[in-house]
């Protein structure tokens, strides 16, 4: 908006028209005291100010003006009829003004200087606007910045507090900080500790993490530097994002020897047990045999059955040591495969038979397309598999034996799926059901067993470079399959 400041109505209705006339917002003032009260109320782009007014002229007006920090900056043209001469001129420009006028005035002359005025004060304004959204944005960065290095001091005291090795790294992983445990087992700060030969390489291993942008945990053996003997450490390195953007990462040592020596005592327990509980469950099952070959010639069905309970309870115990000892093949690496080529749906067939001689209701339905491939594998653990399976299905389906094994061959795999309508797994606890002794707590109690016979099944296929896994609902079953390279 531009502001007319002349003592003379008739001055203010010319100028007025001639500017609303090209589409410029107009205000006026009819005294330099007027003018001042609204500009300090307004805004205006441009001053239109007559010199010649009563009481205070527009040489005090613009003087007023420039001393106020809102108005100082408004540019102002002097209009004057009668004060021409240069001295006035010169003083009209010393006060504030940016172009002086004379009377009569010439409105092309006048227009272009009002555009040319209005203009810049447009330019100066979004200049302006502009400069105060980049302070804004500093004042931001600056914020967020203060804000960054507070979180990141308080992350790097929290890490300076653990008793693991803790560090952290940049997006390229550079490691930026290690805390004082990291010296007890590297030299540098930028070096990972020693690992042991045998163990897999860190960096190799964070380098596929960093492109997937994934977590690492490793387990591997490190040493302080004033000793000899490698410990077992969990590494985990876990990627810290902002908007989806990895922007940290965040790694810890945390030593588990003494978790791992537990276990290998356990492991050497379990072989031993195993062993030692095999040399008598012989020599039992070989005097069952020949009572029972004796009992041929002296028929007493009382016994009869006695003893066919005691085989019953002979074969259970032996599968349990056979389970165990396969535990302790798994956890020392001596678990050997047999691989050979043979008939798949003989062995099916072989297993369905072995399932009903031990289970006498079990109703075991075929679907699929007939196996005609060799499969190359070990026959041996493959039926261990299946009959695990199979039982499994029908020790947890205490209300209908109907049990169905589904075949399927694709892209160079067999795979092999056994259904059945049992009480089901709750979703939650599906991911740790191939664990090493976990059972469904739900269903321990009802029903016995170890928990290791899947553990013992993942492992096979495992080391058949197969995969394995579960389907199952509350109430509706479940569904087991396994997959093989033919």
């Amino acid at each position: 908006m531009i502001l007319i400041v002349d003592d003379k109505p008739e001055n203010i209705y010319s100028l007025k028209r001639l500017l609303e006339s090209k589409k410029f917002g107009v205000d006026t003032a009819l005294s330099g005291e007027e003018a001042l009260k609204k500009v300090l109320k307004n805004s205006y782009a441009l001053i239109i100010l007559d010199v010649q007014m009563p009481d205070m002229d527009g040489f005090e007006v613009a003087e007023t003006l420039a001393g106020f920090s809102k108005s100082k900056d408004i540019p102002i043209i002097f209009l004057s009829a009668v004060n021409t001469d240069k001295t006035f001129i010169a003083q009209g420009y010393a006060s504030g003004a940016i172009d002086y006028v004379t009377k009569p005035v010439d409105p092309d002359i006048l227009m272009l200087k009002v555009k040319t005025f209005y203009r810049l004060y447009e330019q100066t304004t979004a200049l302006n606007e502009i400069q105060s959204a980049l302070r804004a944005e500093i004042e931001i960065r600056k914020k967020v910045q203060a804000e960054l290095k507070e979180r990141v001091e308080q992350l790097y005291s929290t890490l300076e507090s653990l008793p693991q090795v803790a560090f952290t790294s940049d997006p390229e992983g550079n490691i930026e900080f290690v805390n004082k445990q990291w010296f007890r087992y590297s030299l540098s700060a930028k070096a990972f500790p020693y690992t042991h030969p045998d163990d897999k390489n860190i960096e190799e291993e964070w380098t596929i993490c960093m492109f997937t942008e994934s977590p690492l945990e490793l387990e591997v053996r490190i040493k302080e530097l004033n000793s000899d003997a490698y410990h077992f450490h969990l590494l985990r390195i876990i990627p810290i994002k902002e908007k989806d953007k990895v922007v940290k990462w965040v790694g810890t040592f945390t030593d588990i020897e003494d978790q791992k020596q537990v276990e290998k005592k356990k492991d050497e327990f379990l072989s031993i047990a195993s062993h030692e509980l095999k040399t008598p469950l012989t020599s039992i099952k070989a005097y069952v045999q020949l009572l029972q070959r004796s009992l041929k010639n002296n028929p007493d069905n009382t016994a009869s059955t006695y003893l066919e309970r005691a085989q019953l309870q002979l074969s259970k115990l032996n599968n349990l040591i056979a389970d165990l000892l396969d535990i302790s093949k798994i956890e020392s690496g001596k678990l050997k495969l047999n691989k050979k080529s043979f008939n798949f749906e003989n062995l099916l067939s072989s297993v369905t038979d072995i399932i009903h001689q031990t289970h006498e209701n079990a109703e075991i339905i075929r679907k699929g397309a007939s196996v005609n491939h060799l499969i190359f594998a070990d026959e041996v653990r493959i039926e261990q598999v299946l009959i695990n399976y199979l039982t499994n299905a029908l020790k947890y389906s205490p209300d209908n034996k109907q049990v169905t094994i589904e075949t399927e061959l694709h892209n160079g795999h067999l795979k092999v799926m056994v259904t059945d309508n049992g009480i089901g797994i709750p979703l939650e606890k599906q991911k740790n059901i191939f664990g090493k002794f976990f059972r469904v707590e739900e269903s321990s109690l009802r029903f016995q067993g170890l928990g290791i016979g899947l553990y013992i099944c993942s492992e096979i296929i495992r080391q058949h470079q197969g995969s394995y896994g579960v389907n199952s609902k509350v109430g509706q079953g479940s569904s087991f399959y396994f997959t093989i390279p033919i």
